[in-house]
């Protein structure tokens, strides 16, 4: 069974509410026909004016029994989410009745209904730009307890199974944070072996990547990661996490061996944290294009509620995919 196999039969398992905020996006809406016949979601709603979505659905001879859609304008939600939503923005000049024309926005909306618990977990992104997902998220769905910043992850599925989890391994940061602090550094470490756990369903081994190991060169970046893997050990001591360590240390057993002797995670490594965005984004595509990996997210991580991005070139069978691992997030 292949990685997304395995996500989609958990996410059927579970049962849980996904909400789809662009309603009238033709391949959202192909995807929650699919979503629904396959039962990734128990309930799948559409964001969006009513009559716009039923009408993009017969151009595409798309069926909508089954699937749910709310309606912003016309929802008996409004002022329960208008009073919610007030009471987030109120400290930014937002007044009462701002706040329930603000919330009318699909991705907002999606967004608070995942805050009130009438949807599980949101997917945007086909057709807005990644930062308007991400600010209904921060701002309504808001980061998990302790959490300081959300950040992203890739689950990468080589054709070589002897890397990670039988070919599976968790790339992370990828999409979100250019140059993370020491401790949104410590955060992605710990956000990510809960993906990890949670995505590959396997206890993480997480390797702290630089350009030295364990002080085979000194620099203020080395030390960087050294902090943030102390900050990690002080916050998350049950997690099996060490650096700062080379790739080949962190992957390859005999490399791991001779140049961390000793160590839990040289050689054994299923996630792996990049220093920055940089390093993070090249490092997947590298794996993605000379590798030929399978690249699946990225997958936000760090929200106190399951939120996901697509990319805006994305197909229904994408949507579909995303779904089905975002479903798998809401357990935690």
């Amino acid at each position: 069974m292949s990685f997304v196999e395995e996500m989609k039969a958990k996410a059927v398992s579970m049962g849980k509410k996904l909400v789809l905020p662009e309603g009238t996006e033709p391949r959202t809406i192909q995807a929650a026909r699919i979503i629904c016949d396959e039962k990734i979601a128990s309930e799948v709603t559409l964001v969006g004016n009513k009559s716009s979505i039923e009408k993009a659905a017969e151009s595409l001879g798309v069926d909508l029994s089954g699937i749910t859609i709310s309606d912003p304008a016309d929802s008996d939600r409004l002022s329960a989410y208008g009073k919610e939503y007030f009471e987030l923005r109120k400290h930014k000049g937002v007044s009462e009745s701002d706040a329930v024309e603000g919330i009318k926005d699909p991705l907002k909306w999606g967004a608070m209904m995942v805050r009130l618990g009438d949807a599980d977990a949101m997917v945007a992104g086909a057709d807005n730009a990644t930062g308007k997902v991400l600010v209904a998220g921060f701002t309504i769905i808001k980061t998990a307890p302790g959490v300081s910043s959300a950040s992203s992850c890739f689950v990468m599925d080589f054709p070589d199974k002897k890397w990670g989890k039988d070919g599976l391994m968790i790339f992370s940061d990828c999409a979100t944070i250019p140059e993370p602090t020491t401790e949104q550094l410590a955060e992605i470490a710990i956000q990510a072996s809960t993906s990890c756990k949670t995505f590959l369903q396997t206890e993480p081994v997480t390797a702290m990547l630089s350009f030295s190991t364990k002080g085979s060169a000194k620099h203020p970046n080395v030390d960087k990661v050294l902090d943030a893997l102390a900050m990690v050990k002080e916050k998350a001591p049950e997690l099996n996490i060490d650096g700062e360590m080379q790739l080949d240390a962190a992957i390859i057993p005999s490399v791991g061996e001779k140049k961390a002797p000793g160590s839990k995670v040289a050689g054994k490594a299923n996630t792996l944290i990049f220093p920055d965005l940089q390093s993070g984004n090249i490092g997947y595509k590298l794996a993605q294009r000379f590798g030929n990996a399978g690249a699946y997210g990225p997958f936000l991580q760090g929200f106190a509620k399951p939120i996901s991005d697509l990319s805006r070139g994305c197909s229904v069978e994408d949507i579909v995919n995303t779904c089905a691992v975002t479903m798998t997030q809401v357990e935690n």
